[in-house]
C-alpha cells in the first residue's frame, strides 16, 4: 500500500512539475509512429505518386477536389492527369528528368497538371503568378525549366527567345498563332501511362521547386525532394488530420504551406477543398457548404475573419482543426471566443528548411515546444545574436552561445542525416550562406534560419522576428533588396534604403523606403508609384517612403537600419518630409498627421 502511495505522489509531483506531461508522451508516440511511416515509406521507394494511385483503386469514387460547384473523384484526377501526362509526352516537350514550371492560379488544372508531370517523372517548378516581369523571368531561369505552362502571356516574348516549349491554357493563345493545351489535353487518351517512362524515379530525385525570398533579394528554387514531401506530409499527422477530415485551403498552391495541405490530402486520402481566391465575407459559407473540418491559415487569414461584421452563424460549422502560423495571441483568442471550440495548430517551419516545430498543446501564442526527446533527434537552438554585426555572437573559442530562458536568439537547426538540408536549385553559393559552421563544437554544421524565436521559462517557442533583410507582409517574404533594386532605377532617385516597420492591428511588417534623391530632383509621387506598379506585386511595394539627405551606413558598407525601424512612419518623431502610398489615388501622398492616426488606429486599412 505504501508503495502505492509514494508511486502516486511521485506521479502527482510529476504533473505539477510538468502539466502537459500527456501530451509531451502523446506527440512522442506519434511522432515515433511517422518517423517510421516514412521509414517504410524510403525503404519501398514510394513517393506521394504512388500513393495517389493506390488511393485512387482503393477509393476512387469518394470526393477528392471540390472548387465552386465541381466535384472530381479520386479516378476523376487520375484520368484528367492522365491526359496532361500523355499530351506533354505527344508534344516532346519533356522526358523523364526534364523539369516544367507552372504559371497557373489556385485552380484543379493546377493539381492536374502537377500530377500529370510528377507521371512523366518531371520535376515542377511553381512559380508565383503576383510576381512581375524581372523576378518572374529570373525565377523561371533559375529552374533550369524547359517547358512552361501558363495561364498569361507576361513573360511569354522573353521566354520564347530561348529554347523553351510554352504551353498556354487560356484563350489568348489564339493571338499568339498557338495551339491551345487545354485542347490537346481534352483530345488526349485517359488511358495510364506505363512506370517505364519514370524508371529512374527515386526518393531522392527533385519533386518540386518552390520559391522562397531571403536576404540576398530575388527569389531562390527551395528544393524538394520526393523523400522531403513525404516527410513534411506525413508530418501533418502530428496536427492531428484522419481520412474522414475535409480540408480546405485559400492559401496559394504555389506556396509550401497550401502544397502541402493537397498532398497531406493525397497521404490520409482525404477530401481537398479548394478556392482561387481568400475571401473573408465567403470564408464560413464555404465551410458550411463543403462540411469542412480542417482550415489552412497564415496569420492575416485569421485577422481578416475576425475582424468581418460578427453574425449569428458564426459557430454554425464542422470546423475542428485549424493549422497554419503566423497568428497573434490576440487574435487566436478573439478567434476561440468568436468561432468557437477549434484546435488551433501553429508549426513553424522554412520551406527550405530541415526541420518544423509544433505547439501540440496548443499554447495561445507559441509556435512550438521544447520537447527533450525530439530535441534530442533533431537538435536545435537558440542563439545570441549582435544586430550591429549582423552576426551570432560567439565567445573567446569562436562558438556560438546559447541564448537564456526568456531571451530572443536566433534559431538555428544542426543539419544531420536525419535532418538535412538540401538548398537551392543552381545556387550553391546561396545554400552555402544558408549553412553556420563551427556553432557549438568543431566541424557541426546548423541551418540558419534567419528568425529571432524565445523559449520560455516553461519550454514554449515563441516567434520574435526576422533579421536580415527579409520581413513578411499579406503572408509574403519581402527581400529588402529587391525591392530596392527596383527603386533604385525609379526617375529621380539615387539610393534607396528599404526595411519593414510594425504597423499596429497588422500581422508582419509593413515596407518602408529611405530614400536620397538625384541632386536638384524632386519627390515624382505618381511616378515612382507607376514605377513600382510595373515592377514589384502589390505587396512588396513600400506603404511609407522617407526622403533623407543622407543614408547612414555601417564600416562595411551595410545601410543602417535599426534606428530607422525604431522611428517608423511616426511624423511627430521624424522631420524627414514622409509620404504614404495611396492606391486609390495611384500615387504616394503626403504622410499628415491625420493619415497616420488613421493607419495606426485601424480606420485607413493598409
Amino acid at each position: 500500500m505504501l508503495i502505492w502511495i509514494i508511486c502516486a505522489a511521485v506521479f502527482i509531483g510529476l504533473l505539477i512539475r510538468n502539466p502537459y506531461f500527456f501530451q509531451d508522451v502523446h506527440f512522442l508516440i506519434t511522432l515515433f509512429r511517422v518517423r517510421l511511416r516514412v521509414s517504410r515509406y524510403r525503404e519501398r521507394n514510394y513517393s506521394i505518386l504512388d500513393r495517389f494511385l493506390d488511393v485512387v483503386k482503393t477509393q476512387p469514387h469518394k470526393p477528392f477536389v471540390l472548387f465552386k460547384d465541381e466535384t472530381y473523384s479520386y479516378q476523376d484526377a487520375d484520368k484528367l492527369s492522365n491526359k496532361v501526362a500523355r499530351a506533354l509526352l505527344d508534344s516532346g516537350a519533356v522526358t523523364e528528368g526534364d523539369t516544367a514550371a507552372l504559371l497557373v492560379g489556385n485552380e484543379p488544372v493546377f493539381l492536374w497538371l502537377w500530377l500529370g508531370l510528377l507521371k512523366l517523372g518531371c520535376p515542377v517548378a511553381f512559380l508565383n503568378y503576383n510576381m512581375k516581369s524581372q523576378s518572374l523571368l529570373h525565377c523561371f531561369h533559375c529552374s533550369g525549366a524547359k517547358a512552361l505552362i501558363l495561364c498569361c502571356a507576361e513573360i511569354l516574348p522573353h521566354v520564347l527567345e530561348q529554347s523553351v516549349r510554352v504551353f498556354i491554357l487560356a484563350d489568348q493563345c489564339q493571338t499568339s498563332g498557338m495551339e491551345s493545351f487545354r485542347d490537346k489535353v481534352n483530345q488526349a487518351s485517359t488511358e495510364p501511362l506505363p512506370s517505364g517512362v519514370r524508371s529512374h524515379f527515386t526518393l531522392l530525385s527533385p519533386a518540386v521547386y518552390i520559391y522562397t525570398s531571403g536576404t540576398t533579394g530575388l527569389p531562390k528554387a527551395a528544393v524538394m525532394t520526393h523523400l522531403r514531401i513525404m516527410s513534411m506530409t506525413t508530418g501533418l499527422a502530428l496536427m492531428g488530420i484522419t481520412s474522414s477530415d475535409v480540408i480546405y485551403t485559400t492559401l496559394p498552391l504555389y506556396h509550401a504551406a497550401g502544397f502541402m495541405g493537397f498532398t497531406a490530402t493525397i497521404e490520409r486520402g482525404m477530401t481537398f477543398v479548394l478556392r482561387n481566391k481568400f475571401s473573408a465575407s465567403n470564408f464560413w459559407e464555404d465551410c458550411r457548404k463543403f462540411n469542412v473540418t480542417v482550415i489552412q491559415y497564415i496569420g492575416e487569414i485569421m485577422r481578416y475573419l475576425c475582424n468581418t461584421p460578427k453574425k449569428d452563424s458564426d459557430r454554425c460549422h464542422k470546423v475542428r482543426l485549424a493549422m497554419g502560423n503566423g497568428i497573434r495571441a490576440e487574435v487566436w483568442r478573439e478567434f476561440l471566443n468568436r468561432f468557437g471550440n477549434i484546435q488551433i495548430k501553429e508549426f513553424y517551419g522554412a520551406t527550405e528548411g530541415n526541420l518544423a516545430i509544433h505547439n501540440y498543446v496548443c499554447k495561445i501564442g507559441a509556435v512550438g515546444r521544447v520537447n527533450f526527446l525530439h530535441k534530442k533527434a533533431f537538435p536545435y537552438a537558440v542563439i545570441k545574436y549582435d544586430h550591429a554585426k549582423d552576426e551570432p555572437l560567439r565567445d573567446s573559442s569562436g562558438f556560438c552561445i546559447e541564448a537564456a530562458k526568456g531571451e530572443p536568439g536566433l534559431m538555428v537547426i544542426q543539419i544531420t542525416q536525419r535532418a538535412p538540408f538540401i538548398g537551392y536549385a543552381r545556387d550553391l553559393k546561396q545554400t552555402e550562406k544558408k549553412k553556420l559552421h563551427d556553432v557549438f563544437k568543431k566541424g557541426d554544421v546548423y541551418f540558419n534560419t534567419g528568425d529571432m524565436l524565445c523559449i520560455s521559462k516553461d519550454n514554449f517557442i515563441y516567434f520574435h522576428d526576422r533579421i536580415g533583410d527579409t520581413f513578411r507582409w499579406k503572408g509574403e517574404n519581402v527581400a529588402t533588396n529587391e525591392v530596392s533594386d527596383v527603386i533604385n532605377v525609379a526617375d529621380g532617385i539615387k539610393e534607396a534604403n528599404v526595411y519593414g516597420v510594425h504597423v499596429p492591428g497588422h500581422e508582419g511588417k509593413a515596407g518602408m523606403a529611405a530614400v536620397l534623391l538625384k541632386d536638384g530632383e524632386k519627390f515624382d509621387c505618381i511616378g515612382v508609384f507607376k514605377h513600382l506598379e510595373k515592377f514589384l506585386p502589390a505587396y512588396a511595394r513600400p506603404r511609407f517612403i522617407r526622403i533623407q539627405n543622407s543614408l547612414e551606413i555601417t564600416g562595411t558598407f551595410k545601410y543602417m537600419k535599426v534606428k530607422l525601424v525604431e522611428e517608423g512612419f511616426d511624423p511627430n518623431k521624424i522631420t524627414d518630409p514622409l509620404y504614404f502610398l495611396d492606391e486609390r489615388e495611384g500615387k504616394y501622398i503626403p504622410l499628415t498627421q491625420e493619415i497616420f492616426s488613421s493607419v495606426i488606429t485601424g480606420k485607413m486599412k493598409l
